[in-house]
């Protein structure tokens, strides 16, 4: 199954240009009355096609800005943001909506579901939002990737915290997302877990197509990637 994006391609020698996903020299500033507090301070950052990185550093160093301002979330203070060659602040809401919708999957560290719903409708729901007609194959070929067959069924409130966080990727891979931003996806998970989790990271790569930026803490996680940035201070140490 191969899902296109709703909005038109960018033009070939731009992605190739650019990469997965860019960041140059990007600023982002909070302001509050007279305060401002710099959480980005002229972060160049670029990630190729199919690559899995992680991404260290500090609490307030500025990781989850610079995977919000990936997401479409939040806009830059100064400097440009790209995903596939399209730069995001020549976007308009529609644009970013079915940007989000189709080309990129976040996974935080939890809360990620529809408790009530089941891993199968989870699923189901993430390839209805990305704009897909109801593909059962798709539907199953996501659970079995994942090892979620066995607890298809099951509420997401009532399965662990690794069958969660493997449900979500699965959500990712059915409509597959070309860009998944992970946020401490791992930080709840006994070292069992984690690893499960790291596996579902690389299929998503491998098998799904997809390019993966992970935010963690996790040696685990860093050892299993393709490349390990650190951010300190709002930019690349």
């Amino acid at each position: 199954m191969e899902l296109e994006s709703l909005y038109s391609e960018p033009d070939v020698q731009d992605e190739i240009a650019w990469g997965a996903l860019e960041l140059r020299d990007v600023f982002r500033i909070y302001r509050s009355g007279p305060a401002e507090t710099v959480a980005l301070r002229g972060l160049d950052l670029r990630v190729e096609p199919r690559e899995l990185v992680a991404v260290f550093g500090p609490s307030g160093s500025g990781k989850s800005t610079m995977l919000h301002l990936a997401a479409g979330l939040d806009r830059p203070s100064a400097g440009e943001v790209r995903a596939f060659g399209r730069s995001l602040a020549a976007m308009g809401a529609r644009d970013l909506a079915e940007y989000r919708a189709t080309d990129v999957a976040i996974v935080f560290q939890s809360d990620n579901l529809f408790t009530w719903l089941s891993a199968r409708a989870n699923v189901e729901l993430s390839l209805s939002i990305g704009g897909a007609r109801r593909d059962r194959d798709a539907i199953e070929q996501a659970l079995d990737a994942f090892g979620l067959a066995s607890c298809a069924d099951v509420r997401a409130g009532l399965l662990s915290g690794g069958e969660q966080q493997r449900t979500a990727i699965a959500a990712a891979a059915v409509r597959r997302a070309r860009l998944v931003l992970a946020d401490e996806p791992t930080a709840e998970l006994d070292e069992t877990n984690e690893q499960l989790v790291l596996d579902a990271l690389h299929r998503l790569r491998d098998d799904f197509g997809s390019t993966v930026v992970v935010v963690t803490h996790s040696v685990a996680i860093a050892n299993g990637a393709d490349r390990v940035v650190e951010i300190v201070d709002g930019r690349v140490a």
